[in-house]
Formats: structure tokens, sequence, C-alpha cells
């Protein structure tokens, strides 16, 4: 685990099929295939993202640690899911494609209530939520959820509280 904390999220879609098997037995095939591609394939350590959200809404730990991380709330885990940021940055990706259509209202949610987490654990303001896309070349988080993100900040935002430029934890 890193010594500090994340200054941001980066949201990513997982670019799979947009299935609609939003059960928990789906969930966790879909967390297994994520990490045995990036294993077995790419010859990683281990996931690369630091947690998944399947489109049933079930959230699941990618990274190894990364949740107990985040309960603590003080480091991160260094991930590997968006280069030039992975010691700063947490990425969530969502399971599907969401080039042409949006994410389940459930699936967003889970986003919005992960975010609103990470957020007050790590102080990160809601106004640091990005998509892959900002940083690397790609079509990730796909043009739709991309277009989600203004929302997804003022959403965080109001659950934090404080506006969309601060995003500070209450109290």
């Amino acid at each position: 685990m890193l010594e500090w904390r994340p200054e941001k999220i980066i949201v990513h879609h997982t670019a799979t099929a947009n299935t609609d098997d939003y059960s928990l037995d789906r969930a966790y095939t879909l967390a297994r295939a994520m990490q045995k591609n990036q294993m077995d394939v790419r010859g990683w350590l281990d996931t690369g993202q630091h947690f998944t959200i399947s489109r049933g809404a079930y959230v699941m730990e990618g990274r190894h640690e990364s949740l107990t991380a985040l309960r603590r709330g003080s480091r991160m885990v260094e991930g590997a899911h968006c280069s030039g940021q992975n010691s700063v940055a947490i990425g969530i990706e969502n399971e599907g494609t969401y080039v042409e259509e949006e994410p389940p209202v459930e699936q967003y949610a889970a986003l919005v209530g992960l975010c609103v987490h990470i957020c007050r654990q790590y102080e990160v303001a809601a106004q640091e939520i990005y998509g892959h896309r900002d940083f690397n070349t790609t079509q990730c988080p796909g043009d739709q959820l991309y277009a989600l993100l203004p929302r997804l900040r003022r959403d965080v935002a109001d659950r934090v509280g404080g506006g969309p430029g601060l995003g500070r934890p209450l109290g």
C-alpha cells in the first residue's frame, strides 16, 4: 500500500457484453474473468482496478487490499488501471460497454454510492472524478457513461455535502 491518499477517482467500463444477468453469480464470474485476463493474459500481479461494479449493482474489490485501504481511509493500493495515474487515483470499472447505451439505473446508483464513500474516506473532491479517456487515448468509459460524469460529480457532491467544488466529508 502507498503511504498517501488518492487525489482522484477514474471511472472505467469493462467493454464486455451488456448482459441482462444481474445476479450475484454473474458478478463473481465477471470478477474472476477480469482477474484471470489481467493476470494470465497481461501478466499483471493482480487485477488493475480497485473496484468493479456489476450490471446488477454488486460492488466488488478488484486489486487486493483495496477494500482494507478504503476502510482505513489513510492509504491507497497502487493500481494498474490508467497509465500515469495509478499511484494517485482509485479506479472503478463498471461492467458493460457504454458507447451507445447508459448503465442500468441500479449500477449507476452503486457507482454514486461508492464514489461518495471514497470521497468521504479520502477527502477527495467530487470534481476530481474523471473518465479513463481524460488521461489516455481510449474510448473508456464509453460515450454514454462519460456523458454522465458531470451528473455523477453533482450527485456525489450533493450526498457528500459542500457542493460540486468541495466534496469534503461532513463534520
